[in-house]
Order: structure tokens, then C-alpha cells, then sequence
């Protein structure tokens, strides 16, 4: 009886949930991704003795946690025709469209599988792999960026944006007090508050995206607060200034520290003003892999404009996507024929090929850029975080959770993931599968889980 009730269990929680969720999204409705954090301890991915990235042994630190992968040991490379066998094998009933994939060894680049993998194609949110990996090659993962206030008169101040993607009202209120205990020593309690958002230029809203997007993204801003979300949760409703009601945060945030605000407006910090006040964001580490796990839109095009600015060009769309392109071709990562019109993915007219996803994570896996380490760091672990916590529910996929690691990317008829995994016989795969034109949506999500589940499982 015990057994017989262990399988009914099992049959409804991995069959239930994927039922349930395909309900939920016909409707337009789902559940919201939640944020965790798990550690990626694997021998071939773990940064270089010495570099900040791995700490010295402390007797004196509990021990971590198991690693979510273990490491890889020693063994021979896999059979190209098995493993290709093996995803010829995952049934696709009702994907339909065409596709753009390719399977890799991560660690000597033996490419396994490939089909229409120098293709460009439509890579919805993995795109966000671009944005970071340029952010991080170019800026470094420790880089900050700075929210400041200076003093643009006797008896006023300038709340200046920095472009923090990840500004909160938690750290406005810091600042806000830091400020207040500045100005108090000059005796000034009543100041005029400007706010300045300048540091980007060219347009707030990309010409490519639909107004139906509205929920899904921000207006781009260099100065918001908690990324101008005006509720809880992402879709969800969006502000249409977000620098100035920043601003208005941060007044009222300033009167609770003691400083009255006579007046809010917007201005331009002047050239040479004094700073009262800093307060400097998460690391650029940390911001990728917050970014990366939840699929974050705004932060994805905050990164952008800082790649543009950081090769001393405009903070804009055009720019930030030439700046991006430009630091990937360095790293030998842009094809020809690619193209590039977002930050986020949001955009549909860009054309990427799997192959250069491959590529990618075999570079941020390698022993020559440490600094890209993030990006494999901060992808979701299947079935547990993020944009993949409810996804491999269905009884051909369910082996892959807690394994398979990748980026999500979800338009309408577009469909992709692409990030590593463990294989059964020890093999550490990077792989990369875009679907466009797919005529099911739930289909290709499904097909998505289940043929990389069928990697993870390759004794091959």
C-alpha cells in the first residue's frame, strides 16, 4: 500500500504541475519566478587560485553547501552520432518552425551536435548572454555604479542617476541620510531638490517594442528606483517617469532624516558641484547573476547603455548595441550576418546563431576570462530558481532538474535555452537550441526541457 501511494504521489506532482502550468499560460496567467541562490563548485569552472572570485580555506567559516553540479571527472569524450542519436529521439510533436542548435564539449570545444547552428536567429532573452558578457569583459565584475547628491547651490541639491539598474527605496533612504547628516553641518535643514537622469540619451522606449509590452519593461532610465516597477511583481505596472518619482522618493526620504523639501524638479547636476553624498550599487557580479536569473528586462538595457558609455559613446539604444558588438567581435563572438537591435531581447529583429552561444559560455568557462565567470554562475538551475524554477515538471524531463543550468528565452513562436550541464558519464556539455516560428508554444518550451534532459542523462 506504502509503495502504491509513493507512485500515486509521484505521478501527481510531476504530472499535475505541468498540466496546471499550461492551463495557467493559455490564460496569460503564471506563478512568479522566485530568486535563490546555489553555489557552481565544479573543478573546470572554478576561478583561478588567487583570483577574488575563490576564498582561502577558514576553519573558522562553516562549510558551504553541496555544489548543485559536481565536479566533472576524467572521461572519454562522448560519441557525436549517440549524442546526436539521443536528441533525434525526443519526440516534437506540434513544434513545428525551424530551428538553430548546437552541442558542445565545454571543456575542449569538441563541437557534438550542430544543425543550422551558424544560422542567425531570433534568440529572445538569451540575447541578455550578450549584453552581460560585453558588461563584464569591458567594466570588470567588481565595477559599481554610483547614485550621487551634490550641492548645486546654498540651499539646493541634486539627486544625480548613475545608471544602477538595481537601485532600491532601501538605498535611497541610506543616501537620503547620508545627505541629511552632510547637510546638517552646515546648518542647512530645508533645501530645493533637482534630479538629474542625463547620463542616457536618445529614446526612454526602444521603437521595436510594442506598447503591449508595457508590464514587461521599463522606460529607460539612469535614475529609478526599485526599476520603476509601481507594484510587486514583473509583468506587472510600470512608471512613466521613474526618474522623477525617484526624486519624489528620495524628498520623502530626505524628511524623515530631517531635511524639508521645498521643491522638486528636474535639472542638470552643474559641471563642477560639490558631492554631498554616495552610494555606490551591487557589484557588476551581482547584478548579472540577478539579471541572468530572473530574466530581468530593465537591467538588461541599464548594461547596455553602460557598455555604450564605457567606450566613451552615448548611452543609447544604437550605441549601447554597436558598443556590444563591438567588444564581442574582440572576443571573436560576433559573427557575420548577426545582429543586435536590444539589450534585453525584447526586440525582434535580432539574429543570432547558436553556435555563438556555444562559444560563449565555452569562453566564460575557460581558464583565459575569469571575468566572465558570472555568466555561468548566474544562469537558473532547472526546476529550483528563477526563470526556470517551473520548468522540467513533466515525467520526461524531471531527471534534468537540478542539472541542466541555462538561459530561458520566451517570445511568442520563439522559443530557447542555452547554458551546460552534467552528462551521466561525467561530461560537461555547453549547448544552445533556438526555436523560431514555433507553432506551439507549450510544445516548444516542452520539447526545449526534455531534449536537454536527454543530454544530462547521455552515457554516451
Amino acid at each position: 500500500m506504502l509503495v502504491l501511494l509513493g507512485l500515486t504521489a509521484g505521478v501527481v506532482t510531476g504530472v499535475l504541475p505541468a498540466a496546471g502550468e499550461r492551463a495557467l499560460r493559455a490564460t496569460g496567467l503564471g506563478s512568479r519566478p522566485e530568486v535563490s541562490t546555489l553555489p557552481l563548485d565544479s573543478s573546470t569552472l572554478s576561478p583561478p587560485a588567487g583570483s577574488p572570485g575563490r576564498a582561502a580555506a577558514d576553519p573558522g567559516v562553516s562549510a558551504l553547501p553541496p555544489p548543485v553540479l559536481q565536479p566533472a571527472s576524467p572521461a572519454q569524450a562522448p560519441s557525436a552520432a549517440k549524442l546526436a542519436a539521443r536528441i533525434r529521439a525526443v519526440p516534437a510533436p506540434g513544434v513545428g518552425g525551424t530551428s538553430s542548435a548546437e552541442v558542445a564539449d565545454l571543456v575542449t570545444g569538441q563541437v557534438l551536435y550542430a544543425h543550422r547552428a551558424r544560422t542567425p536567429s531570433i534568440p529572445a532573452s538569451t540575447t541578455k548572454l550578450l549584453t552581460s558578457t560585453a558588461a563584464l569583459s569591458l567594466l570588470g565584475p567588481d565595477h559599481v555604479f554610483s547614485t550621487r547628491v551634490v550641492r548645486s547651490s546654498a540651499t539646493g541639491v541634486v539627486l544625480v542617476g548613475g545608471g544602477d539598474p538595481y537601485l532600491t527605496r532601501g538605498g535611497l533612504a541610506r543616501l537620503a541620510r547620508d545627505t541629511a547628516t552632510e547637510l546638517r553641518k552646515s546648518g542647512t535643514r530645508q533645501v530645493r531638490l533637482g534630479y538629474d537622469a542625463a547620463l542616457f540619451s536618445g529614446p526612454a522606449w526602444h521603437p521595436r517594442w510594442p506598447a503591449s509590452y508595457a508590464d514587461q519593461v521599463t522606460r529607460v532610465s539612469a535614475l529609478w528606483v526599485d526599476e520603476g516597477r509601481t507594484a510587486a511583481v514583473s509583468p506587472g505596472p510600470r512608471s512613466g517617469n521613474p526618474s522623477r518619482d525617484a526624486a519624489r522618493a528620495f524628498a520623502g526620504e530626505l524628511k524623515k532624516a530631517g531635511v524639508a523639501v521645498t521643491a522638486t524638479a528636474a535639472a542638470r547636476a552643474p559641471a563642477k558641484a560639490t558631492t554631498t553624498a554616495t552610494l555606490p550599487s551591487r557589484p557588476l557580479a551581482q547584478i548579472v547573476d540577478k539579471l541572468l536569473l530572473a530574466s530581468d528586462n530593465d537591467a538588461a538595457e541599464v548594461l547596455l547603455r553602460q557598455v555604450a558609455l564605457a567606450q566613451n559613446r552615448p548611452g543609447s539604444f544604437v550605441e549601447g548595441a554597436a558598443a556590444v558588438r563591438g567588444v564581442l567581435r574582440g572576443l571573436n563572438l560576433w559573427p557575420s550576418g548577426a545582429t543586435l537591435a536590444d539589450g534585453s531581447g525584447l526586440a525582434r529583429q535580432t539574429r543570432v546563431p547558436a553556435a555563438t552561444f556555444v562559444a560563449l559560455l565555452r569562453q566564460a568557462a575557460g581558464p583565459q576570462h575569469p571575468e566572465l565567470r558570472p555568466i555561468l554562475t548566474g544562469l537558473p538551475v532547472a526546476g529550483v530558481e528563477g526563470s526556470l524554477r517551473i520548468r522540467f515538471l513533466d515525467d520526461r524531463s524531471l531527471a534534468g532538474r537540478g542539472v541542466v543550468r541555462a538561459k530561458t528565452g520566451t517570445l511568442s513562436q520563439v522559443h530557447a535555452l542555452a547554458g551546460y550541464l552534467r552528462t551521466a558519464d561525467g561530461t560537461q556539455l555547453a549547448f544552445a537550441f533556438l526555436v523560431n516560428d514555433a507553432a506551439d508554444d507549450y510544445a516548444a518550451r516542452l520539447w526545449l526541457d526534455r531534449v536537454t534532459t536527454a543530454l544530462s542523462r547521455c552515457g554516451c
